[in-house]
């Protein structure tokens, strides 16, 4: 059944999140990168755009914050829009991992297969399978170019951060070579960490992530430019990702509460998909003991509740 969204309720409930939980002091920002520890932990934003190109926002929506994991959904479309969602499937996978978003043992526990491109081993297979291959400069501006068609307007990467998480990535250097080991990683090991790691640090506001939610939630077709950005056939593809791993560990928790198909990132921000209805994203640094932001959680699932957003509710 259809279910257009009155924009002044919208606008209503969304005031109505951000007043609820603007003092919510719980969770602390990131601090095993450098620079989101110093991201000041009162911000906080939250944004929705309709399918006709309406976006509404209260708070910070404006500030450029770390993208981070949030960056997982654009880079794994990017690869299923290049070559198919079957060889991403065959290649990467599409499974859970049921483990933190950072986890080797889940690589070796899998056999050597990276489960889904929502998780840092499977994202960084998919930055190697990101054409043109062999070449940095061009897989960059493709996952660059493409980002920036999702979001409907320019972003950059913030230096710092880049900087911060390439002299601390240890950890995903390790699943690299792991990859590599397994032959689960389809271009140079070094030059697809530096891909994921610069795609992490990109600067993105909350309003531009739910022009990007809205995108994906419009079959491929930006709602603000009206450019196609990809086939249709995608979008339930890569909402069924994030439905099913969008908060690793905790994302059952997540989808029998709120509903919503949603990708969260250590740098605060959460990006949530109401298949033809809306797409909204809230930003917040302080985080979880699971790495989602305490804040940006609450108020999705406010909003959720009070808009009927839950995409299991058709009957109601």
């Amino acid at each position: 059944m259809a279910y257009n969204i009155d924009k002044q309720r919208l606008q209503s409930v969304l005031n109505e999140a951000y007043t609820k939980f603007c003092k919510d002091d719980s969770g602390r920002n990131a601090d095993y990168i450098p620079y989101l520890a110093s991201v000041p932990s009162t911000l906080f934003g939250i944004a929705a755009t309709l399918p006709d190109g309406t976006t509404v926002t209260v708070g910070d929506c404006d500030y450029p914050f770390g993208i981070e994991s949030v960056s997982k959904v654009p880079t794994a479309l990017l690869a299923m829009h290049q070559h198919s969602p079957e060889e991403i499937l065959d290649k990467i996978g599409a499974d859970a991992t049921g483990l933190p978003f950072n986890s080797i043992m889940a690589i070796l526990l899998e056999k050597d297969h990276p489960s889904t491109p929502l998780v840092n081993a499977g994202a960084i297979s998919a930055c190697s399978m990101v054409l043109p291959k062999g070449n940095s400069d061009g897989k960059w501006n493709a996952i660059h170019n493409f980002i920036e068609e999702l979001c409907g307007s320019k972003v950059e990467v913030i230096e710092e951060l880049y900087h911060s998480e390439s002299a601390t990535n240890f950890n995903n250097r390790s699943i690299a070579w792991l990859l590599r080991n397994y032959a689960r990683i389809y271009d140079d090991p070094d030059m697809s960490l530096d891909l994921y790691t610069r795609q992490c640090s990109l600067g993105v506001t909350a309003r531009q992530l739910a022009v990007m939610a809205a995108t994906i939630a419009c079959g491929g077709t930006n709602p603000t430019t009206h450019r196609k950005v990809f086939d249709a056939k995608l979008s339930p593809r890569i909402t069924a990702m994030m439905a099913t791993v969008g908060f690793y560990e905790c994302t059952g928790d997540w989808l029998f509460s709120t509903g919503l198909p949603a990708k969260s990132g250590v740098g605060g921000g959460i990006m949530a998909v109401v298949p033809g209805k809306i797409g909204i994203a809230a930003f917040a640094p302080p985080l979880d003991e699971y790495g989602n932001s305490v804040k940006a959680q609450k108020a999705l699932g406010y909003i959720s509740q009070e808009l009927n957003l839950n995409i299991f509710n058709g009957y109601v």
